[in-house]
């Protein structure tokens, strides 16, 4: 069976860099909640009357992140099975904390977490002043709300915890901030796959 592996964290993090980082050397699908939900995104929050590239306001929480999830997931759970693990990448603040969602989204396909290796990588920086340095450089017109509320953005930034029913040994707390990105690759690589080749 092949593993179900979350990249979690605020926005900045290098979730989706470590992701692509360890997928570009093994067999592993990565799943992109940004990616998957931008069109649909942009489309709604225009027919709103709304900035395409608001990812962060109540409108676009309200309007697309329940949507964002749900679109991310199918793609994910439709993969389970198959031979290529599938990484799966978002800030999941909300499902994160609820103990029974992991449960329910297997249940949607008919497996259990007994039956379903799930892991989870907690990306996170040293400090906001890192965020701010690592999502400048990112030069994304998706940030410019971030830039215009960094206060209430930076107060997300803070340590989280997995409610997920998971085991200690499957939960990693990466710290990406080593400017060698090289340090974290391998430290995530190591976690998903242990030693094996």
């Amino acid at each position: 069976m092949n593993k179900l592996v979350f990249f979690l964290g605020p926005g900045g993090a290098g979730k989706t860099t470590l992701a692509k980082a360890v997928a570009a050397r093994r067999p592993a699908a990565v799943f992109d909640m940004d990616i998957l939900l931008r069109p649909a995104a942009t489309a709604i929050m225009t027919m709103h009357g709304l900035d395409p590239d608001d990812r962060d306001s109540a409108e676009y929480k309200r309007l697309c992140r329940d949507l964002g999830y749900r679109i991310t997931m199918d793609a994910a759970l439709d993969n389970i099975g198959l031979s290529s693990d599938i990484f799966v990448v978002g800030p999941f603040t909300k499902e994160a904390a609820d103990p029974e969602w992991i449960g329910r989204e297997l249940a949607r396909i008919g497996r259990t977490l007994d039956e379903v290796e799930v892991k989870v990588v907690m990306v996170s920086l040293s400090d906001a002043a890192v965020y701010r340095q690592r999502i400048e450089g990112r030069h994304s017109p998706l940030d410019a709300w971030k830039f215009a509320h960094w206060e209430q953005f930076s107060a997300s930034l803070g340590s989280r915890t997995i409610a997920w029913p998971l085991p200690p040994a499957q939960v990693a707390q990466i710290d990406n901030s080593h400017p060698d990105r090289q340090v974290a690759i391998a430290a995530v690589e190591a976690f998903i796959y242990g030693d094996t080749p």
